[in-house]
């Protein structure tokens, strides 16, 4: 069974008795609701069991959603329409991440949790921004040839061929941009202050041999969760679920057994918690009786917003290695500089709405060119790529340069772009 097809919801499909608590369960980036076929006819003998697809994932419509959040209130809209307002929920990788949102944002919905091969941090945000600008460039073909690899341990992938090219063949058939979306999702993901938060009961289970998100990064969540479980999957990598489906599946019914009679039959909504949430648009009120008093730190207090506003913007567009790299090399000579270019460049200027990060790039190789400063030419280059940009529209704006700033300057500027769209492009081996 699917749901409608528009923006604001998911694909989706249940199996069980109507009667019975619903089960929600996530996929993993690059997979369909069928990575959990295995696992259904002894879960539906207990619950109504929820599946969905992540946008543009096995032919659901491409809507692409640019953060957890947003996915997880898009999973709320689905439900909502469907009337399940309380349900345990078990997903996998991203699709964990999804469940671990909304037991932070919405813990009276939640009545337990299962995070399968999930993380409060998917590596650094500078491998999932890398993955989207291959994924731009190559399309899903290099992370297609890589599945075997980062999903299965060597003997299953050698013993189970079908399977494997079954896993490959739902990578390939993604909406690319689907994709990449959700590698910037996975990109700004980061729970680790907020795991103390979740007060659902909760199983981590991760494969033994899982080199995505492996023991370490359960261990992790099990330590930050109050209510935590850890289970060790032998003989498993990262989809765990389809490896060994036998396993998980006596790991998430124990689990969610257990929780379901150890649960209340109805809980009293609490307060909203502020918790990791798509970015609030700013707003202005309508009218005011009288003017606030400026408290003596408003200047500061300003002033250490835009430089925290500039050093988060400042690492999505040049990525951490690169401010990273910058802020080691500060001394006291150099600090206030860096800190007036974090604040007043990256904090002010970039964060403006008026110009989408892809405009604003365009402007920038410009004027590079244009002033002669191609030093800064390779990190804008790689800027442009994270912020959307293609290398024929990179092209495109250095011959742009070439007509009205001059020949030698964008041939330069040529040399040294080509030189970082080969790097950045160029799939893993």
């Amino acid at each position: 069974m699917q749901g409608p097809q528009t923006g604001g919801l998911l694909q989706y499909r249940f199996d069980g008795p109507e009667d019975a608590p619903v089960l929600v369960i996530g996929p993993s980036l690059g997979t369909t609701w069928h990575m959990w076929d295995r696992q259904i006819p002894e879960l539906s003998q207990h619950w109504r069991v929820f599946r969905y697809d992540l946008p543009g994932h096995g032919g659901a419509p491409a809507h692409a959603a640019h953060s957890v959040a947003e996915l997880a209130d898009r999973l709320l809209v689905t439900l909502d329409g469907l009337g399940v307002q309380r349900f345990g929920y078990a997903g996998c990788s991203i699709g964990g991440a999804v469940g671990a949102d909304l037991a932070l944002r919405h813990p009276h919905r939640v009545a337990s949790l299962a995070l399968v091969a999930s993380s409060p941090r998917f590596g650094t945000a500078d491998e999932f921004r890398q993955r989207g600008v291959i994924v731009r460039t190559n399309g899903l073909e290099p992370m297609a040839r890589t599945t075997p690899e980062r999903w299965f341990t060597p003997g299953f992938a050698a013993a189970q061929p079908a399977i494997v090219e079954w896993a490959v063949q739902m990578v390939r058939t993604t909406d690319p941009g689907c994709y990449i979306a959700a590698c910037e999702a996975l990109a700004a993901f980061d729970i680790r202050d907020h795991l103390g938060r979740i007060g659902v009961p909760t199983l981590v289970l991760v494969g033994a041999e899982d080199q995505v998100t492996g023991p370490a990064e359960a261990r992790t969540l099990v330590a930050g969760i109050p209510d935590a479980r850890l289970a060790l999957v032998p003989g498993a990598s990262h989809l765990a679920p389809v490896e060994q489906p036998a396993a998980v599946c006596d790991l998430l019914v124990t689990h969610f057994s257990a929780a379901w009679q150890e649960a209340p039959a109805a809980l009293p909504v609490p307060p909203l918690v502020p918790g990791p949430a798509t970015p609030a648009t700013p707003f202005s009120p309508v009218a005011e009786i009288a003017a606030a008093p400026v408290a003596p730190e408003a200047a500061g207090t300003e002033r250490a917003d835009r430089y925290e506003q500039g050093t988060k913007v400042r690492r999505e567009v040049l990525g951490d290695a690169h401010v990273d790299a910058v802020n080691a090399s500060a001394d006291a000579f150099t600090e206030d500089f860096q800190e007036l270019v974090t604040r007043y460049a990256w904090g002010e200027v970039w964060s403006r709405d008026g110009l989408d990060r892809r405009t604003r790039s365009c402007i920038t190789l410009t004027a590079l060119v244009a002033s002669g400063h191609l030093e800064g030419l390779a990190a804008h280059t790689r800027a442009a790529l994270r912020n959307g940009l293609t290398p024929a529209e990179i092209k495109e704006v250095l011959l742009q340069s070439a007509v009205y700033c001059g020949i030698p300057a964008a041939g330069a500027a040529f040399t040294i772009a080509q030189s970082v769209i080969q790097e950045e492009t160029t799939p893993p081996a």
